[in-house]
């Protein structure tokens, strides 16, 4: 009974203690007004700062020429004779790569030096004609004078003056076909040139050679098979042994990429990266595969082989620039938000974003150097809540 008691008067004095508001309200409706320190979260935030990001495209192929040069023989039908260059050699231009059998096109060339003499023969033959001919002419010419003359005196007949006529005017006749006889004579001998510098020109051709400075890649040429332009090649070049990597872009990059960005190789077997510079990005994308490329040239070429597999990764931008963590950016209807925390009150911004790299984005516009943002947008906070923000422990990027 005496317990009873003294419990009773602890519970009066303590209720004698509680604040009572005027119409009846209860102190808790203050207090929860304004929030202590002891029941905020504790809640892990970021400072936007100032950091070197750069925005990279990371895209993979094959190895491949800048420029392959097929090199067919310029005459058909003769056999190989002799090769002179072998694959990975590398051959300057005009440089003879094998030789083809000339034996045949060498009698040739005697059979039509042969005709030539005779055509020549045929020229002076009809220029001795000519000469005769218009002898003949001039001599028919003044006997027909002398008639004319004779006649119109009355010393000469009529029958001797027309045939004095008559023969002027066949001499004259055998003048234009000594002159006809003479110029087809002359065109056989014009017509056997041509034939013989044809021929001499074949003869050269026998020598196959390059056409350009380059690599040997490939040769389908052997000693002995005849030379033919409907086959294989007999060689195949890479101009000037320069590679490029052609390096496959998902479709959303190809718009970043631009001819002179810089990149960097990595393959299987390289014991370093190596150093590469785009050349040209295809103007097309593949409808099958839903790809881009870009044609990235090798500095390098000794380091690599036709064919060899690479990835590519290639700078777009780099600059000093305003981020964030990655992990603080929302996502709202309007676009990407931040939980942007003033005086330990947290509000929904929208912010415009840029480059991504290692974990932070660039914010381009939204936040100033300095202010805060929860780390984690996934956090339970929402616009408004009170919390006891705690810095996030930033390493050096």
């Amino acid at each position: 009974m005496r317990q009873f008691r003294s419990l009773s008067f602890g519970l009066a004095a303590l209720l004698a203690t509680l604040p009572v508001l005027s119409g009846g309200a209860v102190w808790a409706e203050d207090a929860a007004s304004a929030p202590k320190d002891v029941t905020l979260p504790a809640i892990t935030v970021s400072a936007a700062r100032m950091v070197h990001l750069r925005d990279r495209v990371v895209a993979s192929g094959l190895v491949a020429p800048v420029e392959t040069v097929l090199v067919q023989p310029l005459i058909e039908g003769q056999p190989i004779e002799t090769l002179n260059a072998d694959v990975g050699d590398t051959v300057s231009a005009g440089q003879v790569l094998a030789k083809l059998s000339d034996s045949t096109l060498l009698l040739q060339e005697s059979q039509f030096e042969a005709s030539l003499a005779t055509a020549q023969a045929q020229v002076a033959q009809a220029e001795a004609q000519l000469l005769e001919a218009k002898a003949k002419a001039d001599d028919a010419k003044r006997i027909n004078e002398r008639t004319a003359a004779l006649r119109a005196q009355g010393s000469a007949s009529q029958a001797a003056a027309d045939t004095a006529s008559a023969n002027a005017v066949a001499a004259q006749a055998g003048v234009t076909v000594a002159v006809q006889m003479l110029e087809a004579a002359k065109a056989q001998v014009k017509v056997v040139q041509a034939q013989i510098e044809n021929l001499d020109l074949e003869l050269t051709r026998t020598e196959v050679v390059a056409p350009v400075g380059g690599t040997v890649v490939e040769r389908n040429a052997m000693v002995g098979a005849i030379a033919s332009a409907a086959g294989d090649p007999m060689f195949t070049l890479v101009r000037d042994g320069e590679l490029e990597l052609r390096a496959d872009v998902a479709e959303r990059l190809v718009a970043k990429l631009q001819p002179g960005q810089p990149a960097t190789l990595r393959a299987v077997g390289l014991s370093e990266p190596l150093s590469g510079t785009i050349r040209l990005v295809d103007p097309v994308i593949d409808t099958g595969t839903r790809l881009g490329r870009a044609r990235i040239t090798v500095d390098r070429n000794d380091a690599v082989r036709q064919g060899m597999f690479m990835d590519a990764d290639i700078l777009v931008a780099e600059r000093d620039t305003l981020a964030i963590p990655v992990t603080a950016v929302g996502a709202a209807a309007s676009g990407a938000t931040v939980m942007k925390v003033t005086d330990g009150v947290v509000s929904r911004v929208p912010v415009q974003l840029g480059i991504r790299e290692d974990g932070l984005v660039e914010v381009v516009s939204g936040l100033n150097e300095g202010d805060l943002v929860v780390t984690k947008a996934a956090s339970f906070v929402r616009d408004g809540d009170h919390i006891k923000p705690v810095p996030e422990t930033v390493g050096t990027n």
